[in-house]
């Protein structure tokens, strides 16, 4: 008996061609059979190590996550060792996520693939994604499994990687452009944004069945606070939507003319962080009492922050696209 998900295609990815001794890559093609439980390694030389010193920090912050080993408060004593790998080819990695092994993967939309890098062995493996998927975020489950939003076909992605299943779900729709995903707390329920269609959606994953909701304002980051509520950005109306899943009530929260939010992330200690494109400011919004708590200022002004992630410290990381530059918050 069928067992196949519901509105779902599902496919066996190629296996990924052994490759050694990276850049130069030498033997086997895409498709070579291989043991399911044994993706194949893209080793990498010993990473470029050096020290970044320009951290962009928020009024109040300390000048690093690491303590100082000097006694004087330069610069240099406060900066953080930094680790770069290059990517098996120059590739646009656009969004990534930790897995529960610790590994990391990368969704790169114009390859159409997904990347897992090793950190204890330096090491890549990367799956092709079924035709004009284009995954543009990414997510891996307490079991492991990779979804990814294709922007490209109007589907979510399922990866399996130990047996390189890969299994694509259609939205309703059939369009709408999955922008962003975000896990619910008990890791039943994948939330996603349709930027193009104008609509959240939520996905049983035992049962790959999806549900739409309307919105505005061409939504991108969406998240889940602590208490199972469902935030996101709409950027063209200057506002977070908020849906309580339990009773269906949807909302919204006013951030002012020209904010344009685009990323939103839940915080360790359940308060939400949000990106103001428009103004080049992080604000903080308290999801209990659904006001904003403060706005600050960057100080390089808009660096064009395309991803919040919060650590297990209840820091907050970040990456501006248009300075080149990691920024980082710390409770106050």
């Amino acid at each position: 008996m069928c067992n196949r998900p519901y509105n779902s295609k599902i496919t066996h990815a190629p296996r990924p061609a052994r490759r050694r001794s990276f850049p130069r890559l030498h033997g086997g093609t895409a498709g070579a059979a291989m043991k399911p439980d044994s993706p194949t390694a893209v080793h990498v030389p010993t990473p470029r190590r050096r020290f970044l010193r320009g951290l962009l920090l928020l009024p109040g912050v300390m000048a690093a996550p690491f303590p100082a080993k000097a006694a004087d408060h330069t610069a240099a004593a406060f900066a953080p060792r930094i680790s770069e790998w290059p990517l098996p080819k120059p590739m646009f990695a656009r969004s990534s996520a930790i897995a529960p092994d610790g590994s990391l993967y990368i969704a790169v939309p114009n390859d159409n693939k997904v990347l897992r890098f090793d950190p204890r062995n330096a090491s890549f493996s990367e799956w092709e994604l079924l035709p004009g998927h284009h995954p543009n975020s990414i997510i891996v489950d307490r079991r492991g499994t990779v979804w990814t939003a294709g922007f490209g076909n109007g589907t979510i992605g399922r990866l399996k990687t130990r047996s390189s299943m890969i299994a694509e779900f259609h939205v309703p729709s059939r369009g709408g452009g999955p922008h962003t995903l975000a896990l619910s707390e008990d890791g039943a329920t994948l939330w996603f944004s349709m930027q193009t269609g104008d609509r959240i959606a939520s996905m049983d994953i035992a049962t790959g069945r999806i549900a739409e909701r309307e919105t505005s304002g061409r939504p991108s980051g969406i998240t889940v606070d602590r208490r199972g509520r469902v935030w996101w950005c709409r950027a063209s109306d200057d506002r977070l939507g908020h849906l309580d899943p339990a009773s269906g009530n949807i909302g919204e929260l006013e951030l002012g003319g020209g904010s344009r939010p685009r990323r939103i992330a839940t915080a360790p200690d359940g308060m939400l962080w949000v990106t103001l494109y428009g103004r080049g400011h992080l604000v903080k919004v308290d999801p209990v009492h659904m006001k904003i708590v403060k706005s600050y200022p960057l100080p390089t002004g808009n660096a064009g922050i395309r991803k919040l992630t919060p650590d297990g410290a209840g820091r907050l990381w970040y990456t501006g696209s248009h300075n080149g530059r990691l920024g980082l918050i710390e409770a106050e």
